[in-house]
């Protein structure tokens, strides 16, 4: 654990030494990695509305068509009951749930952007495929991707946003995942609303919108710095403390880089299997 907490999760003595300021930097890095939380909330809200459409129902799923134009007194449960529909939405999910424990090897071993990066690439595979659907496979094909991209993307970006906040404001940064996923929500129901309206096309135009963010998402992740905790344990010490001194902003890190260290190697030390003491020490060349 690192910020304002030493190794063994109390507070440490050292947090009443921390400095920081807001810079652009800070701001860009939590800007870019907060979209990956659009990109979650976005596809929430565009699923149901897609699936809702009458273009999208009559050349997927024409007999759900033809039942909900019947007018019959069933509630829309019934009305779309329908196993392919229901594997088209939940492939997602189920990919998002396998999909992370892969991310947090990745996010562990590689880093947390590299995490974000594979994210974003997926979610755009996977938005591309189903805009451009032409038949079911390809739309559970996508929404695969789509769930791989949700996978990598909500392991790693609030690690990220942790890990890049100042320990006195990172509660109100990690916010920032929250807020960006009902944004996506609402962006997507609008986009949705004003879509059906567009025939026979408008449910491809929702979900090939999901690129935007994607795209965003890649772009701006390509000049995020990774986190000074991400460097540390992975023994890229002095590359850990210019990042820290970057995302800070000109004042001194010195207390806060020794808490990450002492975190790290305290991680480092309890690490036990079948009873083997680990115990391999970061020594920090000040």
């Amino acid at each position: 654990m690192a910020g304002g907490f030493g190794g063994d999760g109390v507070l440490s003595e050292r947090a009443h030494q921390y400095e920081y300021r807001i810079t652009g930097y800070f701001i860009f890095a939590c800007i870019v990695a907060a979209l990956g939380g659009s990109l979650f909330g976005y596809d929430l809200g565009v699923s149901g509305g897609v699936t809702s459409m009458d273009d999208f129902l009559k050349e997927f799923f024409p007999k759900i068509y033809r039942r909900k134009q019947l007018h019959l007194n069933e509630t829309d449960y019934c009305k779309y009951d329908n196993q392919i529909l229901t594997l088209f939405t939940s492939s997602l999910y189920f990919a998002g749930l396998i999909s992370t424990f892969g991310a947090s090897h990745v996010t562990r071993n590689k880093g947390r952007k590299a995490s974000i990066l594979v994210g974003a690439v997926s979610f755009f595979i996977g938005a591309v495929l189903n805009a451009t659907a032409k038949n079911i496979a390809m739309l559970i094909i996508g929404r695969i991707f789509l769930g791989v991209g949700i996978g990598f993307g909500n392991q790693a970006v609030p690690l990220y946003l942790s890990e890049m906040a100042p320990a006195k404001i990172r509660g109100a940064v990690n916010q920032l995942f929250q807020l960006t996923t009902c944004l996506g929500i609402l962006i997507a129901n609008l986009i949705n609303y004003g879509t059906d309206k567009i025939h026979p096309w408008g449910w491809r135009l929702s979900l090939g919108l999901a690129t935007v963010p994607a795209t965003l998402m890649f772009v701006g992740g390509l000049f995020l710095p990774e986190t000074p905790n991400s460097l540390v344990e992975q023994g890229r010490l002095e590359e850990a403390r210019k990042v820290l001194e970057r995302v800070r902003g000109p004042t001194k890190v010195d207390a806060e880089f020794a808490d990450l260290v002492d975190a790290s190697n305290t991680a480092r030390a309890i690490k036990t299997r079948s009873g083997i003491y680990l115990h391999e020490k970061i020594v920090p060349n000040w």
